[in-house]
C-alpha cells in the first residue's frame, strides 16, 4: 500500500483532521450515538468516514446505526472534493455532491466553528429481509448540527425580538441571557445555519446490506443478485414479490443478463481495445510460472511476452489467446462454439454495459461487472476500489508496479 501512497492512488484526496476539528468531529460521533475516537490525528473523506478511526474500532462502517440507517459527518468544506472511500450503497457519493451542490455557502459558514451530522432515512427503521431493499425510493437527506446552532439562533433571534419591544431594553434579566448565549456560541443573527431536509430518488444500485446486493429496478421485473449464499437462499424461498433472484457467481449469469439486455458483447476487433490487452495481460500472469523476469519487464517487452507465452502448455496458453484464436476460427467457420475457445472469465471480463443506459447506470453494471470477474485491474480501481486494494495486495511486487504506472497514464489522459 506504501507504493499506492507514494503514487498518489491510495488516501491523496482524504481531509486531515487534528486540532479543533477532532473535537468537532467527536461531538458529531456522540450526535449519531457512537463513542469519541481517542486518536489525535486521523483523515476523513467526502463522507466523513475515517480510515483510521475504522481501524481503531475494528468497524469499516462504524458511521451506520445498522445496515438501514447510514449517517455522515460534515466538519469542513474541503470534504466537498474528496471520494466516498468505503460507501456502504453505490449511491452514497451523489447524496454528498446533492449536500455540497445545493448547499455550499451555508455548509461553509456552519463550519467555521461546527459539524453537521446528515441523516440518510430511507424510511425503513431497520432491515428483516432482503425484499426490503425495494422499498428504496426517496431518500430523505435530513440535518443535525453541532450544539443544535440552528435553534440556538431561533432562541438568540427571539430574544434581540423581545429585548426590542418596550422597555426591555433596561430588563437585566435579557440583558444577561443574551451574552450568556453570545459567550457561548457567539452572535448568530447573521449566520446562515438552516439546512431544509433534501431528497434523494432512488434508481438501480447496489448495497452492501445483506452481505451485498445489486438491486436493479430499470427492469420488467427487478433483479437482485446477492453476493451472499446466505441471504440468496432466504430470498428465494420469499414467494411474495415477482422479482428475478440470482447468485453472483452462478455459471450462467452473464448469459442471462446478456439476454436481460443489460450487458453486450462485442468480439469483433476488440483485440484492438486497451481494455481488452490489460484483461490479456491479466490473464497472461496468472498463468506465469518460473518467472525469471520481472513482470513488468515482460509485459512491456514483447519479445518477452512471447518467449513466456510459448514456454507455457498449450491449455494455458489457450486461455491466454482464445478470443484471438476463437477470432480466427469464425472468420472461417461462423458456428464456430465460443465456449470452446474462450475463457468463462476472460469472456465474462469483456462484456460491458448496454450502451442504452445513463452514465449513473453503466457504473452500476461496471461495478457488477468487476465482481463477476475481476480480471481489469483499471476498472477495479476505478469502480470498486475496495475490491482494488484487496486483491492488490495478492498481487507480485513488479505487477503492482506496472498496474499503478498504466493507471497514472491512463489518469493523464483524462486530464488531457
Amino acid at each position: 500500500m506504501d507504493k499506492l501512497r507514494k503514487e498518489n492512488l491510495f488516501g491523496a484526496e482524504l481531509v486531515p483532521v487534528k486540532g479543533s476539528l477532532v473535537e468537532r468531529y467527536n461531538q458529531c460521533l456522540k450526535m449519531i450515538g457512537k463513542t469519541p475516537t481517542e486518536l489525535s490525528e486521523f483523515s476523513i473523506d467526502g463522507i466523513g468516514w475515517s480510515p483510521e478511526v475504522a481501524e481503531e474500532k475494528n468497524d469499516a462502517y462504524y458511521l451506520n446505526n445498522g445496515e438501514a440507517n447510514p449517517n455522515a459527518i460534515i466538519i469542513t468544506p474541503y470534504q466537498k472534493d474528496s471520494p466516498v472511500y468505503v460507501p456502504f450503497h453505490s449511491f452514497d457519493k451523489n447524496i454528498m455532491s446533492l449536500i455540497f451542490e445545493t448547499y455550499p455557502g451555508i455548509i461553509n459558514d456552519i463550519t467555521k466553528d461546527g459539524g453537521i451530522c446528515v441523516d440518510m432515512d430511507q424510511f425503513i427503521d431497520a432491515f428483516y429481509e432482503p425484499f426490503d431493499l425495494l422499498k428504496y425510493q426517496n431518500i430523505s437527506v435530513g440535518f443535525k448540527l453541532v450544539n443544535d446552532l440552528d435553534k440556538v439562533q431561533k432562541e438568540q433571534l427571539k430574544l434581540i425580538e423581545h429585548f426590542n419591544e418596550g422597555n426591555n431594553l433596561i430588563d437585566e434579566e435579557i440583558h444577561l441571557q443574551l451574552l450568556a448565549s453570545a459567550r457561548k456560541y457567539g452572535d448568530l443573527r447573521k449566520r446562515k445555519l438552516t439546512l431544509k431536509p433534501l431528497t434523494y430518488k432512488t434508481a438501480s444500485f447496489y448495497t452492501k446490506a445483506f452481505g451485498g446486493v445489486f438491486v436493479i429496478k430499470d427492469y420488467i421485473k427487478p433483479i437482485l443478485i446477492f453476493e451472499s449464499e446466505k441471504w440468496y437462499k432466504e430470498a428465494i424461498e420469499d414467494t411474495t414479490l415477482d422479482v428475478i433472484i440470482y447468485r453472483i457467481d452462478e455459471k450462467d449469469l452473464v448469459q442471462q443478463l446478456i439476454g436481460h439486455r443489460i450487458l453486450r458483447y462485442n468480439l469483433l476487433n476488440i483485440n484492438q481495445s486497451d481494455r481488452y490487452k490489460r484483461i490479456k495481460n491479466f490473464m497472461f500472469v496468472e498463468q506465469l510460472e518460473d518467472v525469471e523476469h520481472d513482470i513488468k519487464e515482460i509485459l512491456d517487452n514483447q519479445i518477452l511476452f512471447k518467449s513466456y507465452l510459448n514456454k507455457m502448455d498449450i491449455e494455458k496458453r489457450k486461455i491466454v489467446m482464445g478470443v484471438e484464436l476463437f477470432n480466427e476460427k469464425q472468420r472461417v467457420n461462423q458456428q464456430t462454439e465460443m465456449s470452446r475457445y474462450i475463457d468463462p472469465n476472460f469472456f465474462n471480463a469483456l462484456c460491458e454495459p448496454n450502451i442504452l443506459y445513463s452514465e449513473e447506470e453503466k457504473e452500476l453494471i461496471w461495478k457488477l461487472l468487476t465482481k463477476i470477474s475481476p480480471k481489469d485491474p483499471l476498472h477495479l480501481y476505478w469502480f470498486d476500489k475496495e475490491k482494488f486494494y484487496v486483491h492488490y495486495k495478492t498481487w507480485d511486487e513488479s505487477y503492482q508496479e506496472w498496474v499503478i504506472e498504466y493507471i497514472k497514464i491512463q489518469h493523464q489522459k483524462i486530464e488531457l
